[in-house]
């Protein structure tokens, strides 16, 4: 009989996100799930690559978590490539054709349709950065040492 996989995501988006940052992991990107670039903004994945550009990536799981979203559209201003993240059975036409477009599924992704370039201006940037780097350090120190702060630290 086989057993569920443990480490498998039980969410379908958080699935989605596995596999994307799997994919790009491979494309030497530092990637961070669930981040906040902005108060009230909350990305999916966000990724750094090995020249600092910032793309950030949606997942969405079906028709109605699309449908439901209104805030992506204020996602793209803190990145250099905005894209979307879908299973093989998405209808892609619903996604806006000026955007990036990923095939993924919980253990791996194809991008499907390059994002275009819009690079952030220099200040945004450096926010970014200073974010992600925070953000990525608190994590770590959170995992090598759970006791010394709460969960809600980051």
């Amino acid at each position: 009989m086989n057993q569920p996989d443990p480490t498998l995501p039980a969410m379908p988006g958080h699935r989605l996100a596995r596999g994307v940052s799997r994919m790009l992991r491979s494309m030497d990107h530092a990637v961070l799930t669930e981040f906040v670039p902005s108060r009230g903004l909350r990305v999916d994945v966000i990724s750094m690559g090995p020249k600092g550009e910032f793309w950030i990536i949606e997942c969405k799981s079906c028709r109605a978590d699309f449908m439901g979203d209104r805030k992506w559209q204020g996602y793209v201003e803190w990145c250099d490539r905005y894209f979307w993240a879908v299973d093989c059975d998405f209808p892609s036409e619903l996604l806006p054709p000026d955007t990036g477009l990923i095939c993924a599924d919980a253990y791996g992704a194809e991008i499907q349709r390059m994002a275009p370039e819009t690079k952030l201006a220099g200040a945004r940037r450096s926010k970014v950065m200073r974010d992600f780097a925070r953000c990525s350090a608190l994590r770590l120190q959170g995992l090598t040492d759970p006791e010394a702060f709460s969960a809600a630290a980051f």
